[in-house]
Formats: C-alpha cells, structure tokens, sequence
C-alpha cells in the first residue's frame, strides 16, 4: 500500500512538474536565448599595411635617445576580429568614421551590446578596423598638421558634435533635447562624448583605402565592407582598389567625397555652413565602374532636412542629397544599388549613430535581410 501511494505521488509530481514546465518553457526559451553564450572558434588581432620613416645618422647606445638612424613607424591599421563556430563564408570588416574608432561597432552608450557581436551571434566573422593614425593605429610617420580635423581644437566635441551628429538639439534655455532613440541621460551623453578620438597624423583616405584593401585581399572568399560617416568614401574607394570587397554596408555615409565618373560630377547641394555642405570626387570611368558589380546599400535615419534651423539636420540633408545621385548614377550604369531612408519604412527617430541606440536589433535585422537577399549569407 505504501509503495502504490509513494508511485501515485511520484506521478502527480512529475505531472504537476511537466505542466509547470510546459507553461514556463516559452519564457525560459526566451530568456536563454537573450543570455546564450557566444561561440567563438577563434579571436585576435593584428595589424595590416604600415611603413617607416628612416632617420639619418648612426644609433648608438652612448646617444641612445637620439633620432639618428631610427625609425619612426606609423600608417598601419589595427584589427581586432571574432570569427564564431560554423562561420559564414565571407566575413564583414568594419570602418569606422571620423574622429572615432572600432568603437563604434562595441557597446553602446548605455551599455547595450554593440553590432560586433551581434552580427557574430547572427553566424558571420567580425573584423574591426581602427584605420591608420586613429584609435589603437594611433602611430603616423605625418606629424600633425594644423588642418588635421578635430586635432587643434580640442573644445570642438561637446555641443558641436552633439548637434551635427543629430543626437539631438537644443532649446532655447540651452538645454539639450534628445531624440527618440539615443539613449537619454547625462551618464549616456557622456559615454557618448568620450567615444571620440584624435587622429594622430593629417587625414588621408587613400592611405585609408589601401590598408583596407589589404586587409580584403586577405579574405579567401572576399568581404562585405561595413562603413560608418565619413568612413564611406574609404569603403568606395577600397572597393576600386580590391575585387575581393563583394559589397558595401554605407550607414549614413558623407562627411568626405562621394565617388561619380569624372565626366558627370553631381550637383552640389549647399548647407546653411557652406563648409558642412556634402562633397563629391570625379574617377575614371572604368574605375567608377567596379562600384556597380557589387551590391551596395546606404541607411540613413531621421532629422535630415535642407534648410533647418539645425545645422546637423541641413548637413546630412544635403549629404542625403548627394547620396540619392550617387545611387542613380550607379544604377544608370546597371549597378546595384539602394538608399534606404529609415522613416520612409517607418522606423523613425535615429540619429548618425544609428548603431549604437534603442532599436540597433531592428536596424540590424534590415541588414541581415539585404545580406541574406544578395546571397552574401551563405
């Protein structure tokens, strides 16, 4: 009688155990996969490119301070990478924008996980680019120059870069107002500012373009560039110099040229401050032609207008501008490229660091679905 009463418990136990499971098992479900661990078969870096320059003279131990017969070495980038277990075939590589670093794609301001290791959950190797003399590259054989940006001025960050990068605006007491997906918060807006980085040597987006192209013929099945700002010109132009970039990721490309064939040069939209207005850089033909066998894409976000009384939303709405005849100029010559306006699909309320806000998961998600579309996830 004992051991029937013992088997009648045991099984309204193991019932009750079930059933409670069953319930739970949605909610367990989902928070196991917020919290799964990543993957990784293997991580690292190294740096790519790189040259020096050569002092005259003897080194001698007696004088051993002395510049006489060293080097200084510098013009190289460094890469940080991640490649997760069961990697997709081609790889994303990273380039950040100006005045910033691999930082970009990290954490962002509130903590929340960066596109690095979201796109190494989504299945895909990871390599982030910090480019010649900025960030862990910070070693230039130039030595700065009083046009180098951002450099001579170090009062330039704070409220300037808070306006042009759209992250908001402010009102007339002065106080800073926010938009709808940047994090809010003085602790964030901190975060924020401290992401920015001084070059070390005069900007020069060629040297940028050939480390990069480097680093993509490195790539046994080649590589979709991922860019960010003024680190689209660099993408453009890496993609001239290497057949193995397989295609482009632009969010919110501008800030340095466009690229169009030499004998049809865009219009120039002007902003309020002419010297913010968007810029464009005539190439051969044959070369403005290697953009077009690859697919390209560009993101923009919200608070872009021509005209407005804030100068980050009339900046990027003349570099909008230019990005739709950069679109149009590739498809009229049989290209593959599209410009997507984020509020135009109803995702509204991003600033230029899209990346890094509230809804990154959705605007990661846009382009895994482009990835998938091109055929560049397998």
């Amino acid at each position: 009688m004992k051991t029937t009463r013992k088997k009648i418990w045991k099984s309204l136990a193991l019932g009750l155990t079930l059933s409670i499971g069953m319930y739970m098992l949605p909610v367990m479900s989902a928070e196991a996969a917020v919290q799964k661990p990543l993957t990784i078969a293997e991580q690292g870096s190294f740096t790519v490119g790189g040259t020096y320059k050569q002092h005259p003279g003897t080194f001698s131990q007696e004088n051993f301070i002395a510049e006489d017969g060293q080097r200084a070495y510098g013009d190289f980038a460094y890469v940080e990478y991640q490649k997760p277990v069961k990697a997709k075939r081609m790889p994303l590589v990273f380039q950040h924008g100006g005045a910033q670093s691999k930082r970009t794609w990290e954490s962002g301001p509130d903590g929340r996980e960066g596109f690095n290791t979201m796109f190494v959950r989504a299945g895909y190797s990871v390599y982030l680019v910090d480019q010649p003399r900025s960030g862990e590259s910070n070693l230039s054989t130039e030595a700065v120059t009083p046009d180098t940006p951002w450099a001579s001025n170090p009062m330039y960050g704070d409220k300037t870069l808070y306006v042009l990068s759209r992250v908001g605006h402010y009102d007339e007491a002065g106080n800073p107002v926010p938009n709808a997906q940047f994090p809010a918060g003085e602790k964030n807006y901190q975060a924020f500012q401290q992401s920015w980085t001084i070059g070390s040597g005069p900007l020069d987006n060629d040297l940028n373009a050939d480390v990069l192209a480097k680093l993509a013929d490195q790539q046994k099945d080649g590589a979709v560039l991922v860019t960010h700002s003024m680190g689209g010109t660099i993408g453009w132009r890496t993609a001239i110099r290497s057949d193995k970039v397989k295609g482009i990721i632009a969010y919110e490309p501008g800030g340095t040229p466009f690229i169009f064939p030499e004998t049809e040069m865009p219009k120039i939209t002007e902003a309020r401050f002419k010297a913010l207005s968007a810029s464009a850089m005539g190439v051969p033909m044959e070369d403005f032609l290697k953009l077009t066998r690859i697919p390209i894409i560009l993101y923009y976000g919200d608070y872009i207008k021509i005209g407005s009384e804030n100068v980050g939303e009339d900046k990027w709405g003349t570099e909008y501008a230019m990005a739709q005849q950069f679109v149009a100029a590739i498809n009229r010559h049989g290209g593959d490229a599209t410009l997507v306006h984020l509020p135009e699909i109803g995702i509204k309320g991003n600033s230029h660091f899209l990346m890094q806000e509230k809804n990154n998961a959705e605007i990661l998600k846009l382009a895994l679905n482009w990835l998938k579309k091109k055929g560049l996830d397998k």
